[in-house]
């Protein structure tokens, strides 16, 4: 498996350097100063590509090429901004880049409530807690219907939590909800985080999913001309937040996508943590199903509780069967042999990572990108990869 990095480019706090040093040879990685909806312009992708290779690496994988919400609900001027996707697209297999990680993510991209959450060694972790969420939905967003969203314990819970926030605890809790996220359209204030809800509560699932089908019906075969290939994200976490619609959150979701639009530029990204978050994902059968449509994978692990909670553990121990999930993307790598750029080498990142040492008190971090805790996490996939290599 190719080992990569996810890399926030020159203003990144990780350098191109460091990321060699740790042993990786692919970068991840977008240009997020490019509006959401524009097309990225091809001085732009070659520049970030020459600062890549100058530094004796590869631009491995797009993640990602955000989707303007107008896409999304197919509203507004969303014609215009599928026509700059599909440039892009043009654009990045031109400049030989070949697979784009994306997501369908309604509203918010990946959602915690607490990023930093204190483990037992006193690393930081990222956390989900379904009570904090549920606190914040009803008490502070005060969103229409919020409370039939979560069970009578969940409310009862929330309701004493919030109780008890100091006005900091609340600020601090919709700040890690609704702030944004790199490459995203930015953050939303309160009024506006409820108007997008309603605009895409509307839809639905059947039909946010058809908008998910429709935009692939039309970026797919460009990508295929411009020998790409497209691996969507699955939701994080895996279940409706807010009331929203999900598209990609289970092995149905993920078979319904690559039905609907049947093309080997079609794919997956295998998110072990996005994926994980559901006691019913079972990831290695999955893997072993969808085999030939993964084209990426980011490898984490995580610790669920009966709630919904869950929290990012040690990349080695957690419930994600992480020795079996790189078993079977072995046994499909073995087959790809001589396949075309994009469809061969499968490329894995150690996906987030703890913030540990000295790292925990440089505001610069970004919380789950630490220098440290990747460099952990990759070094221990590294370990279980060889091992299954030599064992084969």
């Amino acid at each position: 498996m190719e080992e990569t990095w996810r890399w926030f480019g020159p203003s990144d706090t990780v350098t191109l350097e460091q990321i060699r040093q740790a042993g990786a040879t692919g970068i991840v990685t977008a240009l997020d100063h490019v509006p959401t909806g524009e097309a990225w312009p091809v001085a732009d992708i070659e520049e970030r590509k020459r600062l890549i290779e100058d530094a004796g690496l590869t631009w491995s994988v797009v993640e990602s090429v955000p989707l303007h919400n107008d896409i999304k609900t197919r509203s507004d001027n969303y014609r215009r901004y599928i026509d700059n996707y599909k440039q892009s697209i043009r654009n990045l297999g031109a400049a030989g880049i070949h697979r784009v990680c994306y997501n369908f993510m309604p509203v918010v991209d990946w959602t915690r409530t607490n990023l930093a959450y204190e483990l037992p060694n006193k690393a930081q972790a990222l956390r989900f807690e379904m009570t904090d969420f549920a606190a914040y939905d009803i008490f502070v967003l005060e969103r229409p219907g919020a409370r039939s969203s979560y069970s009578e314990d969940v409310v009862a819970r929330a309701t004493e939590r919030f109780e008890v926030m100091s006005p900091g605890a609340r600020a601090a809790l919709e700040k890690n909800i609704i702030a944004g996220l790199p490459g995203g359209e930015g953050s939303y204030d309160r009024d506006g985080i409820r108007a997008a809800i309603e605009q895409f509560t509307k839809l639905g699932n059947d039909g946010y999913r058809a908008n998910l089908f429709a935009f692939l019906e039309e970026i797919i075969p460009v990508a295929e001309e411009a020998g790409v290939v497209m691996a969507i994200h699955p939701d994080d976490p895996p279940f409706s937040l807010f009331g929203l619609p999900r598209a990609v959150s289970t092995a149905d979701d993920a078979r319904a996508l690559l039905n609907a639009v049947p093309s080997p530029a079609n794919g997956l990204t295998m998110c072990a943590g996005s994926y994980g978050a559901r006691g019913d994902n079972d990831l290695v059968a999955m893997i072993r199903e969808f085999h030939d449509r993964i084209y990426f994978v980011h490898l984490r692990n995580i610790k669920r509780e009966d709630d919904g909670s869950f929290y990012e553990s040690d990349h080695l121990d957690g419930d994600n069967d992480i020795v079996g999930i790189v078993t079977a993307l072995l046994d499909e790598e073995e087959q790809r042999h001589g396949l075309p750029p994009g469809r061969c080498r499968i490329p894995m990142r150690p996906d987030h990572g703890h913030t540990l040492g000295e790292e925990k008190s440089d505001q610069r971090v970004r919380p789950g990108y630490s220098f440290a805790g990747r460099l952990k996490g990759l070094a221990e996939l590294r370990g279980v990869i060889h091992a299954l290599t030599v064992l084969r």
